[in-house]
């Protein structure tokens, strides 16, 4: 993770590496819930099985749990479209597995992808966790990428777009879908699919 410190003195590293893996999952949904800025790590053990002397001896600060935990989150998001990629046979197979896979996570995991959103906006003003943010946003666009590249051999054609502008436009879709969808709007998880799968056919 970009902003883990590095703790000097202490035995172990792969043991205390690991045990900040488990203690930011287990955080993440008090975090989620709460936002950043109502979130502290006082809150969140109030909220979790965690002693507030076990977060500060494992993190720095709440941006270091809060970095922590989404970067473990987004990369694990990242890699459920692995198996997409690479079993799809045909453009329209991974289209439409894509679309649903989008329609899936918006509806299941509405508050854990609030709270991406309100990281990211939060790193424009807040620095303690910026490069996390930073290299969340390069690992979803490769991830984005290589949906869009592989959909296109599969249709024996070339993107009509690059990398950057791929995700700016996935990731428009679905943050426009997932604020609908937290007002009420329920139709908009069908509507993140259908337009996901849209997208990836006008993108080559």
């Amino acid at each position: 993770m970009v902003d883990s410190v590095v703790h000097t003195g202490r035995s172990g590293a792969g043991k205390f590496a690991r045990r900040r893996h488990e203690l930011a999952d287990a955080a993440l949904a008090a975090v989620a819930t709460r936002g950043f800025a109502q979130t502290g790590l006082r809150d969140v053990a109030a909220h979790t099985s965690l002693s507030l002397g076990i977060l500060h001896y494992y993190f720095e600060d709440k941006d270091d749990l809060i970095g922590q935990a989404i970067w473990q989150y987004k990369s694990e998001c990242a890699r459920r479209y692995d198996e997409i990629v690479e079993t799809a046979r045909t453009g329209d197979e991974l289209a439409e597995r894509f679309g649903t896979e989008m329609s899936a996570t918006l509806r299941d995991e509405t508050d854990m992808h609030r709270l991406w959103y309100d990281l990211r906006n939060q790193s424009l003003f807040e620095s303690g966790f910026r490069d996390t943010i930073i290299a969340i946003d390069q690992l979803l666009t490769d991830m984005v990428w290589a949906v869009v590249k592989r959909y296109a051999e599969l249709e024996n054609t070339v993107p009509g777009i690059d990398p950057g502008s791929a995700y700016a436009l996935f990731d428009g879709i679905f943050l426009n879908s997932l604020i609908a969808f937290l007002r009420g709007d329920l139709d908009a998880v069908t509507r993140v699919g259908a337009a996901s799968i849209r997208l990836l056919h006008s993108a080559v």
